[in-house]
């Protein structure tokens, strides 16, 4: 059985040995159709030797590890322009960005949200909606969230 908490130490350990950050990891599909999906960044931006470099050297460790049994699909790429935001750093490290942010329950009527990220304090994020109002989520209620384009 593949354990996706012990898959991320490991990966985390090659990511950032090449002086890249582990966005997310993402492990989907059906018996025959499985893929593990990593996203990596790092400031300059990501590119196609990077990819190619954590593939090659995740997917050598995971199948000496033997960390997924039967086949595969190892994916390695960016996190693109609508990346998840997944850790604390990320929402200082994103705040004046446009980001959507979609909760667990109900908050204020609804369970979606868009607006400017104004930043974390302590365990809420606080993000400024198109009408200039503020409303704070505490990150347990964040079921998703995202940077968003502007279109």
């Amino acid at each position: 059985m593949f354990d996706l908490d012990r898959a991320k130490g490991i990966i985390e350990k090659v990511v950032s040995s090449e002086s890249l950050e582990l966005v997310d990891i993402e492990f989907k599909g059906s018996l025959n159709n499985r893929v593990l999906r990593i996203y990596i960044d790092k400031p300059s931006g990501v590119t196609h030797k990077d990819c190619e470099l954590i593939s090659d050297r995740v997917g050598t460790v995971l199948d000496i590890e033997d960390m997924i049994p039967g086949s595969y699909h190892l994916e390695v790429s960016s996190p693109g322009l609508t990346r998840r935001l997944t850790k604390e750093s990320d929402f200082q490290h994103f705040r004046g960005r446009l980001v959507k942010i979609q909760t667990r329950q109900t908050m204020d009527g609804a369970k979606s949200f868009r607006g400017t990220l104004v930043g974390l304090e302590g365990e809420t994020v606080t993000l400024e909606l198109k009408n200039a109002r503020l409303i704070q989520i505490p990150l347990t209620s964040i079921a998703r969230a995202n940077l968003d384009i502007d279109f």
